[in-house]
């Protein structure tokens, strides 16, 4: 009993640094000229964070200082430069920033995150005790079951000291440039991050496995299973043919938080109609499937 005792009080006051990664989409989908903004669904999930452990956050966009300060109570550092090295660029320039103004060595555990998810829909906090608990070397969320290229998504992971203080992660974190497209980004970086732990015979860890593009197409069933994260990129995916995956989740969720995701989903998808992807109409529903694949069989030829 005393065991059991210890263990869950060592899990509950874990030290944890979050390494956070965000860019608003809007302006790269719509290509507008608009002002990058911090928007009420990033900063209900910096906050969430930051009340699990100390956030640095890295935003790849020329954000204005007044937009940054809304992140300020719920960060110990926040910035924001366009760079173009997506997501693991905002990892490298944000733990730089960390290594050089915090003492790594005083936390349990270093977390990088991005903002292509909605969170937190269901509490964070059971995920992190949860996956800690298994004191592997590494986690994440998500273990993308791919056959040849099997790998962690980069869009949770977590580190103990053992990795993040090691110099071949500082190697391969620093290692982070510029690529000409987003799948070479995926097999360096992400991928690569996996690579990383099975070269150095480090142990990890997840919650989820999926195959393909399950995270992205199952978000229903990922949420009733109780991941509290959803793909943003699901109100719009497969021309809104997820939209009754959608309104299932919406509908099971705080509402405040559910008023604060569509209205983003609306201000980044603008060009989409989210009221009508959320329909509860099922002829709706079939004929938007139907011609998604419809499209996939004749126009894309898959």
């Amino acid at each position: 009993m005393e065991t059991c005792e210890k263990k869950q009080k060592e899990i509950m006051t874990s030290k944890r640094l979050f390494i956070f990664a965000a860019f608003d989409t809007k302006n790269y989908i719509q290509r507008v000229s608009d002002t990058p903004v911090i928007d009420d669904s990033l900063i209900v999930y910096v906050k969430a964070l930051s009340e699990l452990g100390d956030v640095v956050l890295y935003m790849d966009n020329n954000t204005p200082e007044s937009e940054m300060e809304k992140l300020k109570p719920y960060t110990l550092y926040a910035c924001a430069t366009a760079h173009g090295e997506y997501d693991f660029g905002s990892y490298k320039r944000a733990y730089i920033w960390a290594s050089d103004n915090l003492k790594l060595s005083d936390y349990d555990w270093v977390y990088m995150v991005n903002d292509s998810m909605y969170a937190p829909l269901h509490p964070i906090k059971p995920v992190l005790e949860k996956l800690e608990s298994k004191k592997t070397d590494a986690n994440g969320i998500v273990f993308n079951a791919h056959k040849k290229k099997p790998h962690l998504q980069s869009w949770f992971l977590g580190m103990s000291s053992k990795v993040f203080l090691s110099p071949e992660f500082d190697s391969f974190i620093k290692s982070v440039e510029k690529q000409k497209d987003k799948g070479l980004v995926t097999y360096l970086y992400e991928q690569g991050f996996t690579r990383l732990l099975i070269k150095n015979k480090w142990s990890y860890s997840y919650l989820y496995s999926v195959n393909k593009h399950a995270v992205y197409n199952c978000v229903k069933n990922l949420f009733v299973h109780g991941m509290p994260f959803m793909k943003k990129t699901a109100f719009v995916r497969h021309n809104g043919a997820l939209g009754n995956q959608v309104l299932y989740i919406m509908n099971h969720i705080d509402p405040k938080l559910k008023n604060i995701i569509i209205r983003d989903a609306k201000r980044v998808y603008c060009d989409k109609d989210i009221d009508n992807i959320l329909t509860k109409n099922v002829f709706k529903i079939i004929y938007r499937s139907f011609k998604y694949s419809l499209r996939k069989l004749f126009i894309e030829g898959i």
